[in-house]
């Protein structure tokens, strides 16, 4: 549900963890809470939706996932006029064709995108909790300019 929305949309959860990060450590108001999040390895709230994301087309592309879901998505693979090319043997899944920025905000176009955006050898990980821990340290690396 919080895919693709405006920072405005999701920056009052922000400051909800920001709080609790700040009442957990017993910080002023005035200080910089980020330090704070990254020892209690929690992600910002931007990062941790496309952390979710991701994790579930990690489940679609294992088939551990509702029917349902698997059906909405399909790889570039599978792709009719790709089949000759380089890309058919990637691991992507295939965008779908949008009119609007509106049709961002489905999950046929936002669950895919991040997704796309990682490295081969992560997507390809098979072990659900050696892709979480990976996923978590590379969002990490990204969020807070660490490891």
């Amino acid at each position: 549900m919080l895919a693709s929305l405006p920072q405005t949309t999701t920056a009052p959860l922000q400051r909800v963890q920001n709080a609790a990060a700040r009442l957990i450590f017993e910080l002023d108001i005035r200080e910089h809470v980020m330090a704070s999040l990254l020892q209690l390895h929690w992600l910002p709230v931007r990062w941790r939706v496309q952390f979710k994301l991701c994790c579930l087309m990690h489940s679609i592309f294992c088939g551990k996932c509702p029917l349902y879901l698997v059906d909405t998505m399909s790889h570039v693979e599978c792709s009719r006029p790709r089949r000759g090319l380089r890309s058919s043997s990637s691991t992507d899944f295939l965008l779908p064709r949008l009119r609007t920025k509106f049709g961002e905000h489905a999950f046929a176009y936002a669950g895919p995108f991040p997704c796309n955006a990682l490295s081969e050898d992560l997507r390809t990980v098979s072990n659900p909790g050696l892709f979480r821990k990976q996923l978590k340290t590379h969002f990490f690396s990204l969020a807070f300019d660490v490891y």
